[in-house]
């Protein structure tokens, strides 16, 4: 996967396009981003042992994205990830928009 944690992108497609946010969490396994201040969902959390001193009732907290629907910041444009081997040896990310290392 391209993005990554700590990543500053722009939603591309779905309810909250235009929004920008870093992201928060990432889960390969289901390709999916979690992007702070986006795609927001109100739970109904309950009071119990294990929860104690911890807020019960609704809170509102990031769903996952799909990872196809963010795209990286650049400029503030959305711009694709890609790969380069340096001469010594090191791959970096890079930006296809312009070509500068991410």
């Amino acid at each position: 996967m391209k993005i990554r944690k700590g990543d500053e992108v722009i939603v591309i497609a779905g309810k909250d396009k235009g929004a920008t946010g870093k992201v928060l969490r990432v889960i390969s396994r289901e390709e999916r981003v979690v992007v702070e201040g986006v795609n927001l969902i109100t739970k109904n959390i309950k009071a119990d042992q294990q929860r104690a001193g911890k807020e019960s009732g609704r809170v509102t907290v990031e769903a996952p994205l799909h990872v196809s629907n963010v795209a990286i910041v650049e400029d503030g444009k959305p711009a694709r990830v890609g790969y380069r081997t340096n001469d010594d040896g090191t791959k970096v990310r890079i930006s296809r928009r312009s070509g500068k290392e991410i």
